[in-house]
């Protein structure tokens, strides 16, 4: 095994972890808002919180470190059209999924509030949760494409 096969292993494997992170994560996010329960959402977003902060935030981290060392092993130009292009897609996705974390905190602070107090999610919990699943699409878009552009290399 090469050096070079061994970081482009890790860096797939970084790449499905943000992918597979991301997924699960809209849809347990997703199927507890539909249960319209606050205590579920909150414990729901509990979790989803940690798994965000450990697992995404990681190897949202460590892609560029791997990618680095690829282009070095590789020879690649920065001038690469595909790489210049996944490299703007990085920084969108980053973009839209910092806020999203943010929001994340604050739909299960208020999800929490609302089960404790035995009260309905109140209207800024829906407000927050409609941003939220409009941020995940360019968000995770973007991370889908530069999966396509590292494999495809089109460009």
């Amino acid at each position: 095994m090469t050096l070079y096969f061994l970081v482009k292993y890790l860096h797939v494997i970084g790449a499905i972890v943000i992918l597979g992170t991301g997924a699960g994560i809209a849809f347990f996010m997703l199927m507890a808002h539909r249960s319209r329960d606050a205590a579920f959402i909150a414990r729901t977003a509990e979790t989803v919180v940690i798994a965000d902060m450990l697992f995404t935030l990681t190897a949202v981290l460590l892609q560029p470190v791997s990618g680095g060392v690829l282009m070095w092993l590789s020879s690649t130009a920065w001038s690469e059209r595909w790489l210049m292009a996944s490299l703007g897609l990085y920084a969108v996705a980053g973009l839209f999924w910092v806020p999203v974390i943010f929001m994340q905190i604050e739909m299960r602070d208020l999800a929490r509030k609302a089960a404790e107090q035995n009260l309905e999610l109140p209207s800024r919990y829906f407000a927050l949760f409609h941003r939220w699943f409009w941020f995940g699409i360019p968000g995770f878009g973007s991370v889908m494409t530069i999966l396509w552009l590292m494999i495809a290399k089109p460009l």
